[in-house]
């Protein structure tokens, strides 16, 4: 039977202290477990969400894929069977979201921004060498620390070996933000490692910079930008961004996933060692300001310019006529 969680009460082993945070999805509480006194966060969904079939299974990867995984940079979910009613139990993490620090300071400085995105780098080998993807990297989704350690949160949209796949139509329903989402994810595919490369190359730049590198005026637009143009170089927002982080970027942010670093680790040996990364030529810190529209409205404005004769032909006929 459900019933409404509020601060104060106890659900089923644990004390509720107070609300942490209220989505269109779940509420999550900051909990003690009363068995052995160790704080907890605790992800109630709504009643509405158990009756759609999309969020309801993605309320259950989340917590299936929680449970297998161990490492410092993911957060926990702990196994617990004896529940009254549909709740996950994770570990407490004392931290804030890196949108939370992104949205006070916004942008950070270079060696932050590498101290972080090292952290993530080695939560990412950790879950794509156990055969998670998590396909929705982004501030969002990444708690830090005093110390700048991070913890991956939110796998419910993440890909896992064998499991039934979800497609891109359905996940629109819940991804959330386009800012991050990898070209081959725009054009419908599932993605794979190098897709959550991809979106760290955008939380990196973003870190850099202070805004995310593809802009427009509505979701469709942004994909649209990622797709078909070059964001502004990094060093021509701050140039305290050094060549060869800047280089890292590009190649993280590759369109085509097999010009993309291939995993998580190569990502993270090249932060490690800037000093080694040989810089490029692109076209890309040249062509920057170069902008294409999508070809379906250029072919709009075309077709549009060529019935303006024909209208004012027929303006004129119909007159001429009366």
């Amino acid at each position: 039977m459900r019933f409404p969680v509020r601060p104060g009460e106890q659900l089923d082993h644990y004390r509720i202290e107070s609300v942490v945070s209220r989505s269109g999805m779940a509420s999550i509480f900051r909990a003690v477990d009363l068995r052995n006194g160790r704080p907890v966060a605790i992800k109630v969904p709504h009643p509405e969400m158990e009756g759609d079939p999309v969020l309801f299974d993605r309320f259950h990867r989340e917590e299936e894929i929680g449970k297998a995984l161990d490492h410092p940079g993911v957060m926990k979910v702990f196994a617990d069977e004896d529940r009254s009613q549909l709740y996950m139990v994770m570990e407490w993490v004392d931290g804030r979201l890196l949108r939370h620090i992104l949205g006070e300071q916004k942008k950070l400085p270079p060696e932050r921004a590498v101290r972080i995105a090292c952290a993530i780098c080695e939560a990412l080998d950790y879950i794509h060498s156990h055969g998670v993807v998590h396909r929705d990297l982004k501030p969002e989704n990444i708690m830090v620390d005093a110390d700048d350690r991070i913890k991956l949160i939110d796998f419910g949209i993440a890909g896992q070996t064998g499991a039934r796949r979800l497609t891109f139509a359905k996940l629109s329903q819940v991804m959330g933000t386009p800012d991050y989402i990898s070209p081959e994810q725009v054009k419908g595919k599932r993605g794979d490692a190098r897709t959550d490369i991809y979106a760290l190359g955008i939380m990196l730049y973003e870190m850099l910079t202070g805004k995310t590198p593809f802009q427009g005026e509505n979701p469709f637009a942004i994909m649209n930008d990622r797709l078909l143009n070059n964001p502004i170089p990094p060093r021509e927002a701050d140039p305290s961004v050094s060549p060869q982080l800047q280089e890292v970027i590009y190649r993280a942010l590759e369109r085509d996933p097999k010009n993309r670093y291939q995993t998580a680790r190569e990502f993270l040996r090249d932060l490690q060692h800037l000093d080694q990364v040989g810089v490029a030529d692109r076209p890309e810190l040249r062509d920057w300001k170069k902008r294409r529209t999508p070809w379906v409205r250029q072919v709009a404005f075309y077709i549009m310019l060529a019935l303006i004769p024909v209208v004012i032909f027929g303006l004129l006929l119909y007159f001429a006529k009366r």
